[in-house]
């Protein structure tokens, strides 16, 4: 798109360039991340004011910047850069006739499930998925300005931080496939209450065409309040489920002794083995909602092409049940880019499992965010689970809440120890664990603990599990 094309789309004016400068490449946010023939999203912030790297991004090839002042170099001018972003995003859609727009939520899982999708599609066709968790009012119009006229299928994990979140995403991208994987506590300070958590998160199915003009919901039979998510929308309706009856179902669920699950996906009458290279019993679920999608879309000829890819789907976004053994065979499960109370819940079984073997578990938990006044009560909770799977060590990193977990795993034959921050957890765990150890790092992104993670990892040296 020429920055006249892209100042009609947006409602800006173009400055300091000709109206043909052409926009080839995607659209970032980030200065460092610009590609030649890109474009340069200016944000205004509390420390930093993205304008001031506008020259700099025009150096490393940006084509021009989107912003809300003139900056000295070819631009797009406008008022609000995040709404204009977004209306940009929107017109890159509009224009990719060939493509299937596929939405992922859930307050927990849908990472997961978007990265499990992400390695399953470019079977059948060219895929461009969020990375990591860039699942926002930024995130979201950046990876749609990845996509080209050869991408088959967007994948767009979508995040919500309120009612209306979620809609206003889905007016970025509309979804012809909307994915719902779990109602959970994610944001429950933010939302009020779980059913408030639910109504937003249904939002994704709201936008979905009908049936007739290929909307489909895959929702997760095991969750009644996404389950009853159904009666929201007209489009066609494919639930999936490992304890409920659902039209696409993991039977037989098995876990080796590393924690992977293994399970038989069935669907219509149609049954293929599943055996998965994630870790963590909840990844069945998450496999099993990308199984879902794949079967709806009536991909492959048969049930065993969608069960081979599932299987061979790594974990990729960082910090999210990575696994790696150290030279001195202590194992880390790196989860620690963030954390919910059931995506806690899920990491401590996970843990559990993968130490059947005597092996010593030993938990390292930074605080959960965002919980409102259910935050000493569910990190209380945590700790009592850590000392119910038998975990040989707590250290628990943070203020009040870092001692709820303390206070619910004491006396229960688990040590117990507490750090102010990140540092000093490092003096305690780097004289403290021994072979054979497994360890777990979840917290909060905003507790840091994926530079503890890394720093586990790097001590004394690591060899990839």
């Amino acid at each position: 798109m020429t920055l006249q094309e892209i100042a009609a789309v947006v409602g800006g004016a173009v400055h300091d360039a000709p109206a043909a400068v052409t926009v080839t490449a995607p659209v970032v946010f980030d200065s460092r991340h610009v590609e030649p023939g890109g474009m340069y999203v200016a944000l205004p912030g509390e420390r930093v004011d993205g304008h001031d790297y506008a020259t700099q991004a025009t150096e490393a090839g940006a084509a021009g910047v989107l912003a809300s002042r003139p900056v000295g170099v070819p631009a797009v001018v406008v008022e609000d850069v995040p709404a204009a972003y977004g209306r940009l995003a929107r017109a890159v859609v509009d224009r990719l006739s060939q493509t299937t727009v596929i939405g992922v939520t859930g307050s927990v899982g849908k990472t997961s499930t978007k990265d499990i999708l992400a390695q399953v599609l470019p079977t059948w066709g060219e895929t461009v998925a969020n990375r990591a968790s860039n699942n926002n009012e930024l995130g979201l119009p950046y990876t749609v300005t990845r996509a080209t006229a050869n991408t088959r299928y967007l994948v767009l994990e979508m995040g919500a931080r309120g009612i209306g979140h979620v809609a206003y995403l889905t007016r970025i991208a509309p979804p012809t496939i909307s994915v719902v994987t779990r109602v959970g506590h994610a944001h429950l300070g933010e939302f009020g209450s779980v059913e408030n958590i639910a109504q937003a998160k249904g939002e994704i199915v709201e936008a979905l065409p009908d049936a007739h003009d290929g909307g489909l919901a895959v929702l997760n039979a095991d969750d009644a309040l996404v389950a009853a998510m159904a009666s929201r929308t007209s489009a066609r309706v494919l639930t999936y489920g490992i304890d409920n009856p659902a039209d696409v179902r993991a039977e037989n669920l098995t876990m080796d002794e590393l924690g992977r699950a293994g399970f038989r996906l069935t669907y219509d009458g149609q049954a293929a083995e599943v055996r998965l290279r994630l870790y963590g019993l909840h990844q069945a679920s998450n496999a099993l909602a990308a199984a879902t999608v794949a079967l709806g879309l009536g991909l492959g000829h048969t049930i065993e092409a969608v069960a081979d890819a599932v299987s061979r789907a790594d974990a990729v976004s960082p910090g999210r049940m990575q696994v790696t053994t150290r030279r001195d065979g202590v194992t880390i499960i790196n989860d620690a880019y963030n954390a919910a109370p059931d995506a806690m819940r899920a990491a401590l079984r996970a843990l559990h499992t993968m130490t059947g073997d005597g092996r010593r578990a030993v938990a390292v938990l930074g605080e959960m965010a965002e919980l409102g006044k259910h935050a000493a009560q569910v990190h209380r909770e945590i700790g009592q689970q850590v000392a119910e799977i038998g975990a040989g060590w707590l250290v628990a990193i943070g203020g009040a809440d870092a001692a709820q977990y303390t206070a619910g795993a004491a006396g229960n034959g688990t040590t117990v120890d507490r750090a102010a921050n990140v540092a000093e957890a490092w003096e305690l765990l780097r004289d403290g664990l021994r072979p054979g150890d497994v360890v777990l790092v979840k917290a909060a992104n905003s507790a840091g603990l994926l530079t503890l993670a890394d720093k586990l990892i790097e001590e004394p040296g690591a060899v990839t599990a």
